[in-house]
């Protein structure tokens, strides 16, 4: 594409970021290298008055340069309506803050293409997407019921708690057959909230590890391994676990192909799935992560090939 693109950003705090493993940086190298200009917002600078979506902006240039990687300039108010593209990456929970600023940007879209589609972010939270899926998944169950949380662990002894809404790993427990304490779990999980839990039946693969396989507009782009720390069952980044280089089986190329299609007709252009073992256990569309240990391991750029299908999409002003 010859034409430069106005980008606006919507993610954290720029300042913050970690710049040798955050993807929404990599993306915002590539869309600056390519000619694109870019603006950066928080999602609680998002506004919608008189059937225009507004934001608090600041234009930005970035460069990887640690401690210096970003220049802002001036705040201004920008009509989302006038970008050519909006990226939504601001990291989860999936709360309602969340899905409030998927139905402010589906009124821009895809006029002003948001990536990821937000009419299917909000339609498809990790936890409950990939239930589209169960013979490619470990037996879940998702249920606030005390006593069919109960039966599921008499049946298979070894399971895991998910809180449906949580990210990085946070409030995962491995509940072994002999573990006294699922009670106070449950009663701990039921005071903080009222939606249901997630419980599969424990995978013992994951001590090899939990591999994250990015896919581009459906087609898979690259993979790595990501192996928990001594005596955890996680292998989330963010509680310890390490990335290593991997490669695909024929199972896990045979998942991609089942869901890609998919991913690819709800324009859900950049996606991150977990799969453990033989199992599918996540399909993660809301703010995926991934693309500079690809790089890294690989020499793949899989930016490139992320803002080459958001090119082809983008609707001619």
């Amino acid at each position: 594409m010859t034409r430069t693109l106005k980008v606006a950003v919507q993610m954290d705090p720029i300042g913050s970021i970690d710049i040798k493993g955050d993807s929404t940086f990599a993306l915002m190298l590539e869309a600056q290298g390519r000619g694109h200009r870019l603006w950066h917002y928080h999602p609680r600078d998002l506004a919608m008055h008189a059937g225009r979506v507004m934001a608090w902006a600041q234009p930005v240039e970035v460069r990887r340069e640690a401690g210096n990687h970003a220049t802002l300039g001036p705040d201004e108010e920008i009509d989302l309506g006038d970008m050519d593209v909006v990226l939504m990456r601001q990291d989860p929970p999936f709360d309602m803050a969340y899905i409030t600023a998927t139905h402010l940007l589906q009124h821009i879209h895809p006029r002003t293409l948001v990536v990821n589609d937000p009419f299917e972010v909000r339609n498809a939270p990790e936890k409950l997407y990939v239930l589209q899926y169960t013979d490619l998944m470990p037996e879940t169950l998702v249920t606030s019921d005390r006593r069919r949380i109960l039966k599921f662990r008499e049946a298979h002894g070894d399971i895991i708690l998910k809180p449906l809404y949580g990210n990085g790993g946070a409030g995962v427990f491995h509940v072994r057959p002999d573990d006294p304490n699922l009670a106070s779990l449950l009663e701990m999980f039921t005071e903080r909230s009222r939606e249901p839990l997630m419980v599969q039946k424990y995978v013992p693969a994951v001590r090899k590890g939990d591999k994250r396989i990015i896919l581009v507009d459906g087609e898979v782009g690259g993979a790595i391994n990501r192996v928990p720390a001594e005596g955890e069952s996680r292998s989330n980044m963010h509680v310890g676990g390490k990335a290593v280089q991997t490669t695909l089986t024929e199972r896990e190329r045979e998942i991609c192909a089942r869901i890609g299609p998919d991913l690819r007709a709800r324009g859900l252009i950049f996606v991150g799935i977990d799969v453990i073992g033989d199992y599918l256990t996540e399909i993660n569309v809301t703010s995926p992560t991934g693309l500079q240990e690809v790089a890294r391991f690989d020499n793949v750029f899989l930016e490139k090939q992320i803002w080459e299908a958001i090119e082809a999409r983008v609707t001619p002003r």
